[in-house]
């Protein structure tokens, strides 16, 4: 059974950046279960597994515009320290779910100055090619509950 327009697909993945590094990997977990079709995954992912069957195993390239998207320097912002009061701990790496006009959005600290904390709020791939390594480990007809909820149960 190939993986198609709502089907049930279950893979495991290892995600590595251009350098070779593990960033991400289902190693030593369940396998990804996901239904093909409903926009669940990023759009290169889901292309890429599109014809699928169970078994195949396969190395996918995933450009930027198919994946998180290129960076956006517009989503760099400046934000007084008088904001993060809260934050005694405040430290660059940390993450922040954040509420504005475009809803809610996951920001990271990038920077610390006197007065000021230096925000990013591009997703942490934005720009980077994806290279994945993919083994799929199932296919099958999704039920109607799933077609009607959108997602796998």
């Amino acid at each position: 059974m190939k993986i198609e327009k709502n089907k049930v697909a279950s893979f495991h993945y290892t995600l590595k950046d251009k350098e070779g590094n593990v960033i991400d990997s289902s190693e030593g977990r369940e396998p990804l279960k996901y239904l093909h079709g409903a926009g669940q995954l990023i759009e290169g992912m889901e292309e890429g597994l599109e014809g699928k069957e169970k078994g195949d195993e396969f190395d996918l390239e995933i450009a930027p515009e198919k994946a998180y998207g290129n960076r956006n320097e517009e989503l760099i912002a400046e934000i007084p320290k008088s904001e993060f009061a809260q934050f005694p701990d405040l430290q660059v790496g940390m993450q922040f779910q954040l509420s504005g006009p475009a809803g809610n959005q996951v920001v990271t600290v990038k920077e610390i100055k006197d007065d000021v904390v230096v925000i990013d709020a591009n997703h942490p791939l934005a720009g980077e090619t994806l290279n994945f390594h993919i083994e799929v480990t199932e296919v099958r007809d999704a039920t109607e509950e799933e077609i009607a909820h959108g997602h796998v149960h």
